[in-house]
C-alpha cells in the first residue's frame, strides 16, 4: 500500500513537471513583446490618453488661461494644486484678482482628472510625458505659471 501511495505521487509528479516543460517550451518560441527601455527611449511614445503631469498651457506670447478661480485647488481629493493669487489695480484703477503661483505637486497627484474637468476656463490638461523619476521628491513639486505670465486677455 505504500508503494502504491509512492508510485501515484512519483506518477503525479512527472505529468506536473512535463506540463511545466511544455508551457516553458510553448513560451520560448513565442515572439518577445517586451519593450528595451530605457534604450528605446527616444522613440518611445505614449498613448493619446495617458496622464502624465498636469501642465498649464502658455501660448507664444507667454499668456495662460488661468484666472485664479480656485477651482482646481477646491476639487483636488489630496491638496495636490495650490493656487496664490494678488490683487493689482488695473489701469483704470480697479482691484484684480490675478495669479501669481499655480504650484502642483505631482508626487501627490492620482490623476484622476478633477481638476481638468472642472476648470470653467479650460486652463489645464495633462501632457503625455512618462519619466518622472527623481531622487529628491521636492523636485516633483513644479510652478505651473512660467515667470511673467499672464492671463490671456478675453475676447
Amino acid at each position: 500500500m505504500e508503494n502504491q501511495n509512492y508510485f501515484s505521487g512519483l506518477v503525479g509528479g512527472i505529468k506536473t513537471l512535463v506540463t511545466g516543460l511544455k508551457t516553458t517550451m510553448r513560451e520560448f518560441w513565442t515572439p518577445k513583446i517586451t519593450e528595451r527601455y530605457p534604450e528605446n527611449r527616444k522613440e518611445h511614445k505614449m498613448f493619446e490618453r495617458f496622464r502624465g503631469q498636469l501642465i498649464l498651457p502658455h501660448n507664444e506670447l507667454n499668456q495662460h488661461k488661468c484666472v485664479g478661480c480656485g477651482v482646481c485647488q477646491n476639487v483636488c481629493p489630496n491638496d495636490t494644486i495650490i493656487i496664490e493669487t494678488q490683487m493689482v489695480e488695473d489701469e483704470n484703477g480697479r482691484k484684480k484678482k490675478i495669479l501669481a503661483n499655480h504650484i502642483y505637486d505631482h508626487g501627490k497627484c492620482m490623476y484622476c482628472m478633477l481638476c481638468v474637468i472642472n476648470c470653467p476656463h479650460n486652463a489645464l490638461d495633462f501632457d503625455n510625458e512618462f519619466e518622472y523619476a527623481v531622487f529628491d521628491r521636492t523636485k516633483l513639486v513644479k510652478h505651473l505659471n512660467h515667470p511673467g505670465s499672464i492671463c490671456q486677455p478675453k475676447k
